[in-house]
């Protein structure tokens, strides 16, 4: 209970510095349930399309791949529907035209975690100048009224609540971006394995067929 009033008296006492960390915590929690669901809604099993796209893809059969990548949907969808209209266009600067297409679509999933790494840099030190603001007006107050114990460290402990508030938003923040940058590497990683299945048709098509020729045999 005494924490509980302790808290409502920073609120009251110390909300101009403490608005900023409660925006912060808004926008990482908004940033968070969209990153998530966006991630939910667009997970795929590799596997079971990199099999698909191989079995087509060794009859030359353009458009079971691009059914394949219909079915698949999503971010990764794209990609292989990307991948096949590269492949049947220019297969020659298949590499470089797919990595600006990986590129674009990873980009789609990076956005908005920057903002959860810069509340993540950010949030401890808005906390702490909330911190240092009251401590310096707890001090000045009390600096004509003698000394008061109990007041100075009522007053401390008020102040003590910014930085808590921060460090708490800035460890949400943090956490959840590193679980994010670990999915985008893992989209990353399926993107390399869609090139490097493509790559292995093209070069395939470009290697040199053996030449067989006849000699005669005198007898």
């Amino acid at each position: 209970m005494e924490f509980f009033n302790l808290l409502v008296e920073a609120i009251k006492m110390d909300w101009a510095v403490l608005l900023p960390i409660f925006i912060c915590s808004i926008l990482v929690l908004g940033v968070v349930i969209n990153k998530w669901s966006f991630y939910q809604k667009n997970q795929r099993d590799i596997t079971i399309y990199m099999r698909e796209l191989n079995k087509y893809l060794s009859k030359n059969d353009l458009s079971g791949a691009q059914n394949t990548a219909v079915r698949c949907g999503g971010v990764v969808g794209e990609v292989i529907e990307e991948a096949v209209r590269i492949f049947s266009e220019q297969r020659s600067g298949f590499s470089r035209s797919f990595d600006i297409s990986a590129a674009l679509a990873i980009r789609k999933l990076e956005s908005h975690l920057t903002i959860l790494g810069t509340i993540g840099g950010v949030a401890p030190f808005l906390g702490l100048f909330g911190t240092v603001v009251r401590i310096l007006l707890t001090f000045h107050l009390l600096a004509g009224a003698g000394n008061q114990a109990s007041a100075v460290a009522s007053g401390i402990g008020s102040a003590l609540i910014a930085t808590a508030f921060g460090l708490g938003v800035a460890i949400v923040a943090v956490i959840f971006f590193n679980s994010f940058q670990s999915i985008v590497k893992h989209y990353e990683d399926d993107f390399q394995l869609i090139k490097l299945l493509f790559l292995s048709f093209v070069d395939g098509e470009n290697e040199p067929q053996p030449k067989y020729s006849s000699s005669k045999v005198n007898l």
